[in-house]
């Protein structure tokens, strides 16, 4: 057997044994051998694109939503290079990612051979960890090494308390395909059951115990972990529970949904100065949010790892692995007054999105409560997350994904893909037009490969529409060319050229029928950007006035600050 091709059976074998499942490939010539080996496997689910940055989004969405590491391989070169975005990502946002890139010999290297490029920790400080495996060679001692090695890539993406991107960087001498003959120098095979190495994880240690108090408030943002566990304490101490769509929290009668609107009322934050906040996960869609909470007495970060805890605000006061919410004396004054303003703001909004037409808000609160149970709803970044956040009511039954890790809008489509392909329900996406145009690629799956359960809702603007919400909008010369950016795709065209089944929705009252389906299709909605911008400014100045009379009719400002 030719050592190329003995090393990547072994490294299959040995991931498989240590829980993999999915392999994502982006075909090439260096890479044949791991190619042919997964391919030849049964236990892994093979995925192919012919677009290297398409496949690494769709193994970041495989491996987000699954939360478990996913294969990624390519050939030499620039190859390489198209899965950095991704690799950021996962970085960023904590998802295990195993990335297998093929690589000429040593001898090769420096010298203008073709598709030779320094590939030797290329992704820098965004991988938790890089290995050069070495030219595989016929003698003993290698089996020992490569299973060893694949153990220790594998468990140092899962975590689990800092999953991320692992690199494993692999030089092939050839011949690069099976050459008949099955003798090595020593068994191929691995343990008897189970990876060559068992990793044990030891129970987290004991949370840091909160001070008794009802003035406090539960914070859940991208990314968090044990979410159930905090909100069930959170309920019992008489805290609201502020969550960002993705933080898997907004649900139950303890769920402030209007959060960002009550937080950018001076008089509502002035009066609900919390004695604690925990955070979970990483907060980055309200800049109210984020102002307010270093006014917060204490604020306790949880981070299952210490070494990277999340703190935009640069607020925190104390991180902890686990954090205990005591329940506490008291009326429910604090928890009354959040839910009557979430009350008053969430009806005041309402009812502007329901004047609004086919407004981007209104699209996305309709959206979100159209859903099935047991759906999933991939997010992009930009604008469609924050109007979740802003007009999404809470719920059940409904999980939310988007990359805010690094919160591009690179990669989306074939992020959702991937998403939806590990989960198992009714899939549905919410992307903005230039994230679509992005990575149109992700349209393309060949005849062969799993086929989502995926409905891509698209919103368009003919440009960028966030743009219109920031201080850019000002700029009236260069703003349309520069920040604008019109592009004037007609989207059915592009959702014909991969064979996409196409809908144009034209009123609101029709969304759920245009979004029933199964497999892979495109709902477009077509929106005015400036409209949107308008329909923002009436959603906050009604939840302000709102709130404000609320607070006025009440006292509640006056009784909740003496």
């Amino acid at each position: 057997m030719n050592p190329a091709t003995a090393l990547s059976s072994v490294l299959v074998d040995e991931l498989v044994r240590c829980g993999l499942t999915e392999v994502v490939l982006a075909p090439g010539s260096r890479s044949a051998p791991l190619a042919i080996a997964a391919h030849a496997d049964p236990r892994v689910r093979l995925h192919v694109r012919v677009d290297e940055r398409s496949a690494s989004f769709l193994a970041l969405g495989l491996a987000r939503r699954s939360e478990r590491p996913v294969a990624l391989v390519c050939t030499s070169g620039t190859a390489a290079a198209n899965f950095h975005p991704a690799v950021i990502e996962a970085h960023e946002s904590g998802v295990p990612l195993l990335v297998l890139t093929a690589d000429r010999p040593p001898e090769l290297r420096d010298t203008g051979a073709s598709q030779t490029i320094d590939q030797i920790k290329m992704y820098g400080g965004a991988v938790r960890w890089f290995a050069e495996v070495g030219v595989p060679e016929d003698r003993p001692g290698q089996v020992a090494y490569w299973r060893s090695l694949t153990c220790r890539a594998y468990q140092r993406s899962l975590g689990p308390g800092d999953p991320g991107p692992v690199h494993l960087n692999l030089a092939f001498r050839e011949p690069l395909i099976p050459d008949g003959d099955d003798t090595w120098s020593e068994p191929l095979t691995g343990a008897a059951s189970g990876p060559w190495v068992r990793s044990r994880v030891a129970p987290p240690s004991a949370g840091l115990h909160v001070a008794p108090t009802r003035r406090g408030v539960l914070v859940v943002g991208d990314g968090a972990a044990n979410v159930r566990r905090y909100v069930a304490a959170a309920g019992m101490a008489g805290w609201p529970v502020l969550s960002e769509p993705t933080g898997g929290a907004r649900y139950g009668d303890h769920s402030i949904s209007a959060y960002h609107f009550l937080l950018g009322i001076p008089e509502f934050a002035d009066a609900h100065v919390p004695d604690v906040v925990v955070t979970l996960g990483r907060p980055t869609l309200s800049r109210p949010l984020l102002g307010w909470l270093g006014r917060a007495g204490e604020h306790i970060v949880v981070s299952p790892d210490m070494s990277r805890w999340p703190d935009p605000s640069r607020s925190a006061t104390q991180v902890a692995p686990a954090v205990e919410i005591p329940v506490a004396a008291g009326d429910d004054s604090w928890l009354r007054s959040w839910r009557s303003a979430e009350a008053a703001a969430r009806d005041a909004v309402d009812a502007v999105l329901d004047d609004s037409g086919i407004s981007e808000p209104r699209l996305a609160r309709d959206l979100a409560e159209a859903l099935p149970n047991n759906a999933l709803l991939f997010c992009a970044s930009s604008m469609p997350i924050r109007d979740l956040d802003q007009a999404m009511r809470p719920r059940r039954g409904l999980r939310l994904l988007a990359n805010r890790g690094a919160a591009g809008i690179d990669g989306l489509v074939s992020s959702a893909v991937g998403a939806a392909l590990a989960h198992n329900g009714p899939s549905y996406a919410l992307l903005g037009d230039l994230a679509f145009l992005h990575d149109q690629n992700g349209l393309i799956l060949g005849p062969r490969e799993p086929r989502p359960d995926l409905c891509l809702v698209v919103v368009n603007n003919d440009g960028g529409g966030i743009f219109s919400l920031l201080p850019q909008a000002g700029l009236t010369a260069p703003f349309e060319r520069v920040f604008g950016t019109p592009h004037g795709v007609d989207l059915a065209y592009v959702a014909a050229a991969t064979g996409t089944p196409y809908t144009l929705l034209t009123s609101a009252g029709d969304l759920p029928k245009a979004i029933r389906g199964e497999g892979p299709r495109m709902v477009e909605v077509r929106t005015d950007r400036a409209e949107n911008a308008a329909v923002h400014v009436a959603m906050r100045e009604a939840a302000q006035e709102a709130v404000l009379a609320f607070l006025t009719a009440t006292g509640e400002s006056e009784h909740l600050t003496t």
